[in-house]
C-alpha cells in the first residue's frame, strides 16, 4: 500500500485554476476546490474533486491552499475574510499582479500567521501537468521546500527565486513584457506588410527568421548590462534611429499609426543626444533606469 498524497485546495477555477486542480487530481492528490460560480467545478468534481461551499470550508480541507484568480483585488476579496482559517497553513498565490501587491500580501499573511509564497505560471494552461510547464515562486525557501513534492504534480520546471515575495511577480511582468511588446510589434508588422500588398502567409517565414535572432540578442544584452559597457558590435543606436524612421514613415505613408516604434523613437533619440549614439541598443536599458521619475 502507498501513503495517501497530501491534500490540496484550489481557490479560483478560471482556465488556469481548472488546469491546476486537474493536474493535482491526476497525480492522486485529494483536491478541494471552490469558485464563485460553482458550475465551473463540475468537470473537476466528475474527476474526484470535492467542491466546497465556501472559501473557508475549502481552506480548512488541507495544509496547502493555492489561489489563482484575475488579480489581487479578487484574491484579497477571497482571502482576507478567512485569515483565521488560513493561519498555520501554506498559501501560494499564483494570481498575476505587481511585485508591490505581492509584498503587501506577504506582509498581511505574516501578520496572521500564514506561510506565504507568491508564484507565477509562465506557460499556458495546456502545459500544466506536462513537462512543458514553467512555474516560478518567491518567499521563504523552507515553505517552498516543504511543498515541493506536491507542487511537482503541476509538471515541468519549478524555480524558487529567493526570499523577496515580489521577485516572482517581477520576473513574471518583465517576461510578459517581452511577449506582449513582441506581439504588438508583430501585429503592426503584419499590418505594414499587408498595406504594402504582402500576403501574411508569404511574410510569416521571414518573420520567423527575424524572431530567431532574439535568443542571441538576449544573451548579448545580458552580458553587456552586467559589464556596464555597451559597444556596438553590429549596429549603433544612431543607425537604429535611421531604421526606425524608415519604418515609421512607411507606416504613416499608408495612413497607419506608427505602432510601438512611435514610442521608442523619441527615447532612442534622447540617448543619441546624450552622446551615446555610437553605443549598442542595450544602452536604452540604462536610459529607462536612469530617467525614472
Amino acid at each position: 500500500m502507498t501513503a495517501q498524497k497530501s491534500p490540496v485546495t484550489v481557490l479560483g477555477l478560471g482556465p488556469m485554476g481548472q488546469a491546476i486542480a486537474a493536474a493535482f487530481l491526476a497525480s492522486g492528490h485529494p483536491t478541494t476546490v471552490w469558485n464563485r460560480t460553482a458550475s465551473k467545478a463540475d468537470a473537476l468534481v466528475a474527476k474526484g474533486a470535492v467542491l466546497a461551499a465556501s472559501p473557508s470550508d475549502a481552506a480548512a480541507a488541507g495544509p496547502l491552499v493555492i489561489v489563482c484568480v484575475l488579480d489581487y483585488d479578487a484574491s484579497d476579496a477571497i482571502l482576507l475574510p478567512i485569515a483565521d482559517v488560513l493561519k498555520g497553513r501554506t498559501l501560494i498565490n499564483l494570481t498575476a499582479d505587481t511585485p508591490a501587491r505581492s509584498r503587501t500580501a506577504a506582509a498581511w499573511a505574516a501578520e496572521h500567521g500564514i506561510d506565504y509564497l507568491d508564484g507565477a505560471v509562465m506557460s499556458p494552461t495546456f502545459t500544466i501537468g506536462t513537462s512543458a510547464a514553467v512555474l516560478l515562486y518567491s518567499g521563504p525557501e523552507e515553505s517552498y521546500r516543504a511543498h515541493a513534492e506536491t507542487l511537482s504534480a503541476l509538471g515541468g520546471s519549478h524555480t524558487h527565486l529567493g526570499a523577496d515575495p515580489g521577485r516572482a511577480a517581477g520576473f513574471d511582468l518583465a517576461l510578459l513584457n517581452i511577449f506582449w511588446t513582441s506581439m504588438s510589434g508583430l501585429a503592426h508588422s503584419f499590418a505594414l506588410a499587408e498595406a504594402e500588398g504582402i500576403d501574411a502567409a508569404d511574410f510569416a517565414p521571414f518573420a520567423q527568421g527575424i524572431i530567431g535572432l532574439l535568443p542571441e540578442s538576449i544573451t548579448d544584452m545580458a552580458e553587456k548590462l552586467n559589464r556596464g559597457e555597451f559597444p556596438a558590435d553590429v549596429s549603433s543606436i544612431a543607425s537604429n534611429v535611421a531604421t526606425m524612421d524608415h519604418i515609421i514613415h512607411a507606416a504613416e505613408s499608408r495612413g497607419m499609426d506608427p505602432g510601438p516604434l512611435g514610442s521608442v523613437r523619441p527615447l532612442a533619440q534622447a540617448v543619441v543626444e546624450a552622446g551615446h549614439g555610437g553605443d549598442d541598443i542595450t544602452r536604452l536599458t540604462r536610459h529607462y533606469l536612469d530617467n525614472r521619475s
